[in-house]
């Protein structure tokens, strides 16, 4: 890690209960200025309640967090005007037109529309010719790319998206993460939770999380070096009993699927190709396919989580 003078947000040791429930146990990270910082894990791991506690919404029990060297506990007041907040559900005011909804939250920051403009500008040119419907009657993509415009309307230091594209159509995704590349040219810091996979290599780095614990934080391309074993996958005519019957295979590591194949690792990786055809043979498989790839982020999630 570079040094402090560098870093934008510092997460450290931080743990919270909701009763006898454990959201997040012991969790740090630091986030450098300017930096795409991604929050990968499955619904339920912790992401949300982290992302409050950062945006200063919701308090830790153990730990502390500094956003531009101010303390989320002391200072909250101060960061709520240097951070830009984007929940996982869309929040602004749906009976607000597109024009009123960014009128009335540049005012409450003391700004205008006019004075960051350039921050905006590529998104609200695709909304601009929807600037008198009202919020509500957006769709999906619209309703997202609105809220960041109001998130981003007073130029702030970080950004902070709770699950921006989750339930949002593919292409709406491919344009949201576009939009995220051209900020950082801002040197706007970055931290946005998503439970796809997919787009942790969109990230500068990400930290996987899972059961409230961080499990790894590195580039996704460091992230995918530290898978150790040969991963293969499998498809045959049937991909039920082929779950079924490579779990019961004495040399099965990890087997779990993948669109239509299986994602498969051994324990002794001696002739395994072979040996693992010959037990699928015997097991009346026909149409067999057993082909070398190179692991994912999600292949490194799964191995990490068994570990």
């Amino acid at each position: 890690m570079s040094e402090s003078s560098t870093i934008s947000v510092k997460v450290n040791a931080i743990s919270k209960n909701y009763g006898a429930t454990k959201a997040l146990e012991n969790v740090s990270f630091e986030v450098e200025k300017g930096e795409l910082f991604g929050l990968i894990g499955p619904d339920g791991a912790g992401k949300t309640t982290l992302i409050r506690i950062i945006a200063t919404l919701l308090l830790a029990d153990e730990g502390n967090i500094s956003l531009e060297g101010l303390d989320v506990k002391k200072d909250f007041k101060k960061i709520r005007n240097i951070i830009g907040y984007m929940p996982g559900r869309f929040s602004l005011y749906q009976d607000l037109s597109v024009e009123e909804n960014l009128n009335f939250f540049s005012t409450v920051y003391g700004t205008s529309i006019e004075e960051n403009y350039h921050l905006i500008k590529d998104i609200y040119i695709q909304l601009e010719p929807f600037k008198n419907r009202r919020a509500g009657k957006l769709s999906g993509g619209m309703k997202q790319k609105l809220a960041l415009c109001c998130a981003l309307i007073h130029q702030p230091k970080v950004l902070i998206l709770d699950e921006p594209t989750t339930g949002v159509d593919a292409v709406s995704r491919k344009e949201f993460w576009e939009m995220l590349k051209r900020l950082k040219q801002n040197q706007i810091t970055i931290i946005v939770s998503t439970p796809y996979m997919d787009e942790a290599n969109l990230c500068d780095r990400v930290a996987l999380i899972q059961g409230g614990q961080i499990l790894n934080v590195n580039t996704p391309e460091n992230i995918n070096k530290e898978f150790k074993k040969t991963l293969f996958a499998i498809k045959t005519n049937s991909v039920l009993q082929l779950l079924q019957d490579i779990r019961c295979f004495p040399l099965t590591n990890s087997i779990y699927p993948f669109g239509e194949y299986m994602h498969f690792t051994a324990i002794d990786e001696n002739n395994i190709t072979v040996n693992l055809l010959k037990y699928l043979q015997s097991k009346n498989h026909q149409q067999i396919e057993i082909k070398q790839i190179k692991p994912n982020i999600e292949d490194c999630f799964m191995a990490l989580m068994k570990k």
